[in-house]
Formats: C-alpha cells, sequence, structure tokens
C-alpha cells in the first residue's frame, strides 16, 4: 500500500521551494551590484584602486571641478558621444577603477546603448561575440575588452591582453573590503607603490617616502560644508609603527610651515602649499588618520590645470 505524504508536509515542502526560489532570484540581482562586489572582481594584488560617485558628485555641484567636465574638449571624445550616444559627464553613474601592472580595469555603471557600441567597435576595426567585444586602442598596449556585467554596468579593461577584461567576470576568493568608505570619491594605495616617488611634485614627495613602510593607505573626499575634506587612513602593521608614521606626518607638515615662513611667505589657499600645511593628524591604535581641507580656491585651481 503506497503511503500518503502528509498535506501539512507538502506545504512546508513548497514554502521551502518557494523561499529558496526567491534567495536564488534575489541573488541573481544583487550579481554586480555593490561596490564590494566590484571590487572582489578587479585585480587587486598591487593595484591603486579609484572609485568615483559621479552621480553624487554630479548632485553636490562639484562635479565641474574634476578632469571629466573638460572631457567635451577632445574632438575624439566628441566623436565617441556621437556615435555611441554615451556621454560619461551625464551617463555615467559610478566608476570603479583598478590601476594595476597588468593593465587597467573599470567597472561602469550609467546608461548605455549596448549595441551603438557594438557597432562603433565594428567600424572602428574590432569585433564582438556574443556580448564580449574587443577593439585596439590607440597604441598597442591598449587593446581594449569590455562585457556587459549588467545591463546598467559595463566591465572594461585597457590593457596589452585582447581579452582582459574577462577576468572581471568572476569574484576573487578571500577577500575582504572592510575598510571601504562611505565616499563619494577614494582611492586606495598599496603603500609599495609610494616606494618610488621621485615623479611626485616636491611638496608630497616627502610625505609620500614617510608612508612607503606602511600596509595600506586609503584617502577619501568628502563634502563638508562650502568646501570638501580629504582624509587619510593608514594602515600600519603595530601600534609602534603607527606612532612614528604620526610623527613623521606631523613634523613635515610643521617643517613645510616654517620653510614658507622663511620665505616671508603664506600658503596659498589654491596650491598644494595651502593644502599641506593645513593637514591634521591623530593615532587610533595601528592606524593613522590625516586631515586635509581642500577649499574653492584649490578645487578651482585644479579643475583650471593651473596646479
Amino acid at each position: 500500500m503506497q503511503r500518503r505524504i502528509p498535506p501539512g508536509l507538502v506545504i512546508l515542502l513548497v514554502a521551502l521551494a518557494c523561499s529558496l526560489a526567491v534567495f536564488a532570484v534575489a541573488r541573481m540581482r544583487s550579481h554586480g551590484r555593490s561596490l564590494e562586489d566590484w571590487a572582489a572582481r578587479l585585480p587587486h594584488e598591487g593595484a591603486i584602486l579609484l572609485y568615483l560617485d559621479v552621480e553624487g558628485l554630479r548632485r553636490m555641484g562639484v562635479l565641474e571641478w574634476l578632469a571629466l567636465s573638460r572631457l567635451g574638449e577632445e574632438p575624439e571624445y566628441r566623436a565617441f558621444v556621437e556615435q555611441t550616444g554615451f556621454d560619461a559627464r551625464q551617463d555615467l553613474r559610478q566608476a570603479l577603477v583598478g590601476f594595476h601592472p597588468e593593465g587597467n580595469f573599470f567597472l561602469l555603471r550609467g546608461r548605455f546603448d549596448w549595441e551603438a557600441l557594438r557597432r562603433f567597435v565594428e567600424r572602428n576595426g574590432g569585433s564582438c561575440y556574443n556580448s564580449f567585444c574587443r577593439v585596439a586602442g590607440s597604441l598597442p598596449e591598449r587593446r581594449i575588452s569590455y562585457f556587459p556585467l549588467r545591463p546598467d554596468v559595463m566591465a572594461l579593461a585597457v590593457s596589452r591582453d585582447s581579452s582582459a577584461a574577462e577576468r572581471l567576470q568572476l569574484r576573487g576568493r578571500g577577500v575582504q573590503f572592510a575598510w571601504i568608505p562611505q565616499a563619494p570619491v577614494w582611492a586606495a594605495i598599496p603603500s609599495r607603490r609610494l616606494a618610488s616617488a621621485r615623479e611626485l611634485p616636491a611638496g608630497t614627495r616627502l610625505f609620500a617616502e614617510a608612508l612607503a613602510e606602511t600596509e595600506r593607505l586609503v584617502f577619501a573626499l568628502y563634502p563638508a560644508g562650502d568646501r570638501l575634506e580629504l582624509r587619510l587612513e593608514v594602515s600600519c602593521s603595530s601600534a609602534e609603527q603607527a606612532g612614528a608614521v604620526l610623527r613623521q606626518l606631523r613634523g613635515l607638515t610643521e617643517a613645510l610651515r616654517e620653510l614658507i615662513a622663511r620665505e616671508n611667505k603664506r600658503p596659498n589657499p589654491r596650491d598644494l602649499s595651502g593644502v599641506l600645511t593645513a593637514g591634521v593628524f591623530e593615532q587610533r591604535g595601528n592606524r593613522v588618520l590625516g586631515t586635509w581641507p581642500l577649499g574653492r580656491p584649490f578645487l578651482e585651481s585644479l579643475a583650471a590645470g593651473s596646479m
């Protein structure tokens, strides 16, 4: 005699199946949405990460202070906009970029006309297979590849490898990003990238050298009234190392103030002398925190390219 399944158990199994389905759909919909998910996709070993909440900056009214506002002046960019309908100044919402020794990797959220982008690639000698596209850049080491991670998210790479964007399809395992700040602009820099600071401006070279032996630097830009505020978090291997870094940063700031005073000058709010001399630092365990005010004169000078 065949045993019947109790009605209560049937209802329980159906409810469980529905719950699993809802959970699976939620996971699929969240695929590629969170900033932590994005960061886990980028090659991160030795990479500088840069994040821009372009939509947030647009709302804050400070987008014109960034180089993005001058894109329209470039004839190549104007041609790109005309052919694809994508204008980063209006259509880009968020960007996370990884500057890696093997190339530059981008995750971009915005409004994309994928078919127009495909036609642009093919008109310029590139090709698309399914949704993965490749096209040559202006230099041999600038081969461009991209694919839609989501309808509103582009995964793009610029590298010698014409298929480099494939690296953005999967998340890296065991990578934690608890340090990501809630800021419209931030950059995470492995300290070893500061080991060679010769190309930096003289005013910042000593600061970079003081930070070169730490573990990680995270710079973040926050709105603060009628100006912006640049904050630094330095992760050190110990509280002792953090104390040494704190003393160096304070000492360098004071030395810069004295140097400017000896020349009978004052820190200029339109250049780095005004920013660096206003730095304030504190220690919290094995971390060092720094703050620099970025007033409108400095940002306007930066946007004008007169730095």
